[in-house]
């Protein structure tokens, strides 16, 4: 099916259905079937034709899903920007997207004048126009274009087809088992695709979409139980907060069903203290760069936390990969018969290739005569499933050792007073040095010195160790390693960011 298609099964099925809350507005299947409807015809006739690509500037808005659907329901390529990121950054990649037209909420109004260039802009409130026939969308036609960071300063588009997402949603239909009734979180903003998911797997089983203003975000346990959220999916980051603020205590979230990570690595602490706040909960992690359409792994952890397999680095496991993907991991020396190296994955949910082909150089490799995309990170097969070791780049060469990150980071985190930490090589040349930065108790850095030193070679041990009450966050939620080095006095950044 197509990606609006998923969507439309849902009007036909239980039209009168919540489909949306969002803004203290409940929308059902069948108004934002017509929003979406009178907005794509408007669009085809502010273009004039078929739109290449629509751009969303909206964010958490009743705009913003009905900008989506109406961009699909047009026959558009779908670009998700956001109003708050900076105005020549969203123009660009409007250009390199090739944006006919711009949906627009109250924020994006505000700047869509710098962004739009030659794009129509459209408002939600203006009136309906009868849309053309719906287009036919294959297989191989592109559902939405989402930018990642490139490691050259430039945006790296990534065009996910129809195929790649029918294929994903598939997996979580008959995995999740969705249905009218359940409530499902949008934590995620919609440059970020495990939007993807809420939405989607949200309105393929009928269920409402409940949308959190940023603010409720802060307060995840008074979200989940005020809404009454069933299916919770966000960064790891969150547990962090939701500790921090003393909010997780056992039984907090009675009503919660399912509660998914992604995004970053989730600790067994981080899990723990979730999987008890929330014990009717199924939890699980999951694990998917953009260019393998959301997540491509999952591990649901054992309901006995007694079960849970102790991993080399304190993480929970990120699974094995979905049944219909195909994986291996590729050594230092291009083998694939060991049990350590980088996850590279071929499949369904595989994207066909970067908007720029420029950028597919080095992102493919191919095996036994079958082309597999490279993720960049390193995974260890770990009591029979896969554990994520962090980035290939975020291993440092320090006085000719290697070493990394991740295994001080867990030392520090195994600490009773340590909720998070991060460890950064900072520095250039010679004067590359270790610094951890770490939440929970203030004082202890000694105490977490002398634990490193108690359970680390002596080049592993930080040479400095600073407190901060909370680690930064990008926009997506996840820890952010560069606003975390200049943080602790390197405005230039750090080796083993991401």
């Amino acid at each position: 099916m197509s990606l609006y298609q998923w969507f439309q099964h849902s009007v036909t099925r239980v039209p009168e259905a919540v489909a949306l809350e969002v803004d203290g507005e409940s929308v059902t299947y069948r108004r934002l079937r017509d929003l979406a409807d009178g907005l794509a015809g408007r669009i085809h006739a502010e273009v004039g034709r078929r739109p290449r690509a629509v751009g969303l500037l909206a964010a958490r808005s009743l705009p913003a899903y009905a900008g989506y659907l109406a961009a699909l329901r047009a026959g558009a390529v779908v670009v998700p920007l956001n109003p708050a990121f900076p105005p020549a950054r969203n123009a660009r990649l409007c250009r390199d997207a090739g944006v006919d037209a711009l949906v627009l909420d109250a924020a994006g109004a505000t700047v869509a004048a710098e962004v739009a260039g030659d794009a129509a802009t459209l408002r939600l409130d203006g009136p309906p126009v009868e849309p053309p026939p719906v287009p036919r969308a294959g297989p191989d036609d592109v559902a939405y274009l989402l930018f990642t960071s490139g490691s050259t300063g430039r945006p790296k588009g990534v065009p996910i087809r129809h195929g790649n997402v029918d294929a994903y949603l598939a997996h979580c239909r008959d995995r999740y088992r969705v249905a009218p009734g359940d409530r499902l979180s949008q934590t995620f903003d919609l440059t970020f695709d495990p939007s993807v998911f809420d939405m989607f797997v949200a309105w393929g089983g009928g269920a409402t979409l409940v949308v959190p203003q940023p603010d409720e975000v802060l307060t995840p346990v008074r979200f989940v139980n005020e809404r009454r959220i069933t299916h919770w999916f966000s960064v790891p980051s969150v547990v962090s907060l939701a500790r921090r603020m003393r909010m997780l205590s056992p039984g907090a979230m009675p009503g919660l069903r399912h509660s998914l990570f992604a995004g970053e690595q989730l600790t067994s602490d981080q899990a723990r203290a979730w999987a008890a706040a929330a014990p009717g909960s199924v939890v699980e992690n999951l694990y998917g760069p953009t260019e393998l359409t959301v997540t491509c792994t999952a591990h649901r952890v054992p309901a006995d936390p007694a079960r849970w397999p102790a991993t080399s680095n304190g993480t929970v496991p990120i699974g094995d990969v979905h049944a219909d993907l195909d994986a291996i991991l590729r050594a230092e020396d291009g083998s694939t018969d060991g049990d350590d190296g980088e996850l590279c994955v071929r499949g369904p949910q595989c994207f066909a290739g970067y908007l720029d082909p420029a950028d597919d150089e080095s992102r493919f490799v191919t095996h036994a005569g079958r082309r597999y995309y490279r993720t960049g990170d390193r995974v260890r097969r770990e009591h029979g499933t896969l554990v994520h070791h962090g980035r290939l780049d975020d291993q440092v060469k320090l006085r000719g050792y290697r070493i990394e990150l991740g295994e001080i980071e867990m030392v520090l985190r195994g600490h009773p007073g340590v909720q998070d930490a991060v460890v950064l090589a900072l520095g250039t040349g010679d004067d590359v040095a270790l610094q951890a930065v770490y939440t929970g108790v203030a004082g202890i850095a000694a105490e977490l010195t002398g634990r490193c030193a108690d359970r680390l070679p002596g080049y592993m041990v930080p040479a400095r160790i600073h407190h901060v009450a909370a680690l930064p966050t990008n926009g997506n939620g996840k820890t952010d390693r560069r606003r975390t080095a200049a943080l602790v006095g390197d405005p230039g950044g750090t080796r083993g960011a991401r």
